[in-house]
């Protein structure tokens, strides 16, 4: 089921997440990210919950911004980061 209330906004240099970021939720938020400057962090606090498309939105972000640290962990954060072999900053470990 969609979450209608998941959303992105810039706030002094962070892109900070609200809703659960699940695959119906994520192609109104692409475009937005695409254009968004320089970040300093992905902050992901208010994030109930998160499924694969969810992460690799993230893991675009983290590619996009390498300097940005990821605050927060919401459900299904760290199983699917394990689970897809992805490091601490969302890069395929080596």
């Amino acid at each position: 089921m969609a979450d209608p209330g998941a959303s992105v906004e810039l706030q002094d240099g962070r892109l900070v997440f609200d809703g659960a970021l699940l695959r119906p939720a994520l192609a109104s938020l692409w475009p937005r990210l695409a254009k968004s400057g320089a970040i300093s962090a992905i902050d992901l606090t208010h994030v109930p919950r998160i499924d694969s498309a969810g992460i690799a939105l993230l893991g675009w972000l983290a590619d996009q911004h390498p300097q940005a640290a990821i605050t927060g962990m919401p459900t299904g954060y760290e199983e699917l980061r394990i689970a897809y072999r992805l490091d601490d900053h969302l890069r395929f470990e080596r």
